[in-house]
């Protein structure tokens, strides 16, 4: 696997521990739909929170949440649409980014919560 990739999964097993811990429950991981892939899908209370995680080992080019492009955004939008009308949920939706910054033994975590509306 490539080392990118790996870092990757290393980022969203991070993430995953950082919600539980934040009293989320992780509904799905990986979800696809069509061209989508969600990373998280999690909720807390009644808000479905649809988490993007970004993971760097520099922030060198750009801080991660940066690399979240309109392009991902509108993939999401649809997949999420799909998923809420296929689970027939009636929850809030909200779109966060978890970015990662993982650099030999430091980890930095920041929990972007309803992101999209910044861009």
């Amino acid at each position: 696997m490539a080392a990118h990739n790996e870092l990757g999964e290393k980022g969203e097993k991070i993430a995953i521990d950082f919600l539980l811990k934040k009293g989320y429950v992780i509904l799905e991981k990986n979800y696809r739909y069509l061209k989508a892939e969600v990373d998280i899908i999690a909720k807390i209370e009644n808000t479905l929170a649809v988490i993007e995680v970004k993971t760097r080992s520099t922030d060198y080019f750009g801080n991660p949440e940066e690399f979240v492009n309109p392009k991902k955004i509108k993939l999401l939008l649809s997949a999420i649409d799909y998923y809420v009308t296929e689970k027939d949920l009636d929850v809030d939706v909200r779109f966060d980014i978890i970015a990662i910054i993982e650099q030999n033994t430091s980890t930095k975590i920041k929990h972007l919560e309803d992101a999209f509306l910044h861009f």
